[in-house]
């Protein structure tokens, strides 16, 4: 009986799930400050905000351009620069070779910060696909990650056909939906169509390869060494699993848990009432926890040592006045997102550092005379 719920609930939601990326395709929209970076085999949209370092990329889910990204972008922009994109197909970007696996996709992103000239080593967040490609793109290229926030990544036992085998099938019916509108809008010669076809194209691989490469390629990574991690699982069951979604969804939490560990500097979040999209439903949440690993980041760079308020208040002082008074600097985090704005020479300047380091930093870029 479950298992009949199961395939009624997936039907509906394949059905539910092609209705609504038709929608958000048709308004997916381009600012007039994103750019077209070719790559070589196609082009992919990016957008850039904010300066500083480590840059934070991020990496969305399957079917979600970049547009659900830019409030999280503007927030953490005021750190650091942050950069978001949309995949092959995806939006504005071009479609790009078969099949859409991590390995293609992270080698892709590798290419596209380095043709955009954005500088490493990342901070890297990816939320539920994005969170298995930035996984893979940190095993590839661990010199250029700096840290790593993985946004309920989808169970890896599950992707691999360990676990929940009764759900594959919800799984591949959704996979064959979006394969057969990819069919159907082909035939048509309109470019929406076109466009259309191409973008479910790339999606169905997408999500056909969850359950094949990407997911041996995760499962090849056995460790992050002691990269800063932090896995955010969200705690709200999914109701299109039917009567197992509660059981289900403690499994997740659990998958997610034990990702954590994989880091020796690894952190696990649990946002209890949260769906699975957690930078929607707890923005707060989810720009803090970027923010710590940047924040760690920059402090392994200066030391780690932590200064007094009065150490804080002092250094405050002394950057607004020589800044020219500015009033609205009130505090540590402020002050470093205003100091690397206008003067990048100290974009390594942290709160986390000790006071005659941060001294250092300022005296040398002729902050103080």
């Amino acid at each position: 009986m479950k298992v009949k719920q199961m395939f009624r609930a997936s039907a509906l939601l394949a059905n539910l799930a092609a209705c609504l990326i038709i929608a958000s395709c048709s308004r997916e929209s381009r600012s007039p400050s994103d750019q077209l970076v070719s790559i070589g085999s196609h082009r992919l949209q990016m957008h850039l905000e904010g300066k500083g370092a480590p840059a934070i990329v991020i990496d969305a889910g399957i079917t979600d351009p970049l547009d659900k990204l830019r409030p999280l972008q503007e927030r953490l922009a005021r750190v650091t620069q942050v950069v978001i994109y949309n995949r092959a197909g995806y939006g504005q970007s071009e479609p790009g070779p078969l099949p859409r696996h991590s390995g293609r996709e992270a080698e892709e992103l590798k290419a596209l910060l380095k043709k955009a000239s954005v500088p490493g080593p990342y901070v890297l967040v990816g939320h539920s696909l994005g969170a298995l490609n930035v996984q893979v793109f940190a095993s590839k290229h661990p010199a250029d990650v700096a840290g790593m926030v993985l946004l309920d990544p989808p169970p890896l036992s599950f992707l691999l056909g360990q676990e929940y085998k009764d759900l594959r099938g919800m799984a591949e019916r959704m996979t064959a939906e979006w394969q057969a509108v990819a069919d159907s809008a082909a035939k048509s010669t309109a470019a929406q169509e076109q466009a259309k076809s191409s973008f479910f194209r790339m999606i169905a691989s997408e999500h056909r390869e969850m359950f094949g490469e990407t997911a041996r390629l995760v499962d090849a990574v056995s460790t992050f060494g002691d990269l800063p991690l932090v896995v955010l699982a969200a705690g709200k069951p999914n109701p299109a699993f039917g009567e197992v979604a509660g059981e289900y969804q403690n499994y997740w939490v659990g998958q997610s848990r034990a990702l954590a560990e994989r880091s020796t500097n690894g952190k696990f979040i649990l946002a209890e009432g949260a769906s699975h999209y957690l930078y929607l439903d707890v923005p707060d949440l989810v720009a803090e926890s970027i923010l710590s690993v940047v924040d760690e980041v920059r402090g392994k760079r200066l030391g780690g040592a932590k200064i007094t308020p009065t150490e804080s208040a002092s250094i405050i002082a002394k950057c607004a006045e020589a800044m020219g008074g500015a009033a609205k600097i009130k505090d540590i985090r402020t002050l470093r997102a205003e100091v690397t704005v206008r003067i990048p020479a100290i974009v390594l300047f942290d709160y986390s550092a000790e006071p005659s380091i941060i001294n250092t930093q300022l005296s040398s870029s002729f902050l103080f005379t």
